[in-house]
């Protein structure tokens, strides 16, 4: 007698989720699946109709490629230098930020302010800031410490580091209202017990807020990463790849041989070694993270 309504509504669901599910294979699955395709080919501007099956040849010009390794290491430093610096940073200024003061609320949107703005924004704004020129406002201050000039984003040693500097600059607020979502909803009893037992405000960081706070920590470190992992607006913006080669990521090289200089299965080749690196370092993260949870 039950199973005509239970079947009527899992179709109720199953209706309701469909057009999500539509959106979903439309926008990823299926190009995810051409792409799959099409990195064994040699589709390219030098045949771009008569495409034939090539085997993995395109994945081992890839590898032996060293202009794309460069790519994956600095987007490797890129991604675990910005997840870092953003959490580590948005932590005590979330703990420091939810304590009663009268100006919190100003300090919480002037922290959060720069990461409504365009990413694009945020660059040209730090390029200006990082100027080896007269106007440079990083370099006048150095000038007056009696130092030289230098060249931050000029240099290939500092390059990279200087575009991580900005993107924590951006971002390191919206990772604290995360903490802040999160301390919020930790109840007062528990320092209150700790300040009972004469605990020290180190020892209920370490062993009340921190070990409450891994919800947010989760989520923020493997967001953290995935969204390192698929940097390019940042580096466009400040250096454009260079100088020389420093500071090209994945996304940057991708776009460059995939679709301006029309290698489009070399490309694609190097599409799917990119999504199956951020699967296998999300996977590591997220485990890692689990590890610590059980300790």
């Amino acid at each position: 007698m039950n199973k005509p309504n239970i079947f009527k509504r899992e179709i109720n669901y199953v209706l309701l989720l469909l057009p999500a599910l539509l959106i979903y294979c439309t926008f990823f699955i299926f190009p995810t699946i051409k792409t799959a395709l099409y990195s064994f080919t040699n589709w390219s501007d030098v045949h771009p109709v008569d495409v034939k099956f090539v085997g993995i040849d395109n994945y081992i010009a890839l590898f032996k490629d060293s202009l794309y390794m460069t790519g994956i290491k600095n987007t490797l430093i890129y991604a675990v230098l910005a997840m870092l610096g953003q959490n580590l940073l948005a932590i005590p200024l979330a703990v420091f930020l939810n304590k009663r003061l009268k100006t919190k609320n100003l300090l919480r949107a002037a922290f959060f302010l720069p990461a409504v703005f365009s990413v694009l924004v945020i660059g040209f704004l730090w390029n200006f800031m990082y100027s080896p020129s007269d106007f440079g406002l990083i370099n006048q201050l150095v000038v007056a410490l009696g130092f030289e000039r230098i060249n931050f984003l000029g240099d290939p040693h500092l390059a990279l580091y200087s575009v991580i500097i900005a993107s924590v600059w951006q971002w390191v607020g919206y990772t604290m209202v995360i903490y802040l979502a999160n301390l919020q909803s930790i109840s007062t009893d528990y320092y209150e017990a700790a300040r009972i037992d004469r605990a020290s405000g180190w020892q209920m960081f370490r062993y009340i807020t921190l070990p409450l706070l891994l919800p947010a920590i989760t989520f923020n470190t493997v967001m953290g990463m995935i969204n390192g992992m698929k940097v390019f607006d940042i580096v466009y913006a400040l250096t454009g790849g260079g100088p020389g080669y420093s500071t090209e990521t994945i996304v940057s090289l991708m776009i460059k041989k995939g679709l301006s200089e029309g290698f489009y299965s070399y490309g694609a080749a190097f599409g799917i070694v990119f999504v199956i690196l951020v699967g296998i370092i999300t996977f590591i993260h997220i485990s890692l993270i689990k590890m610590w949870e059980r300790r």
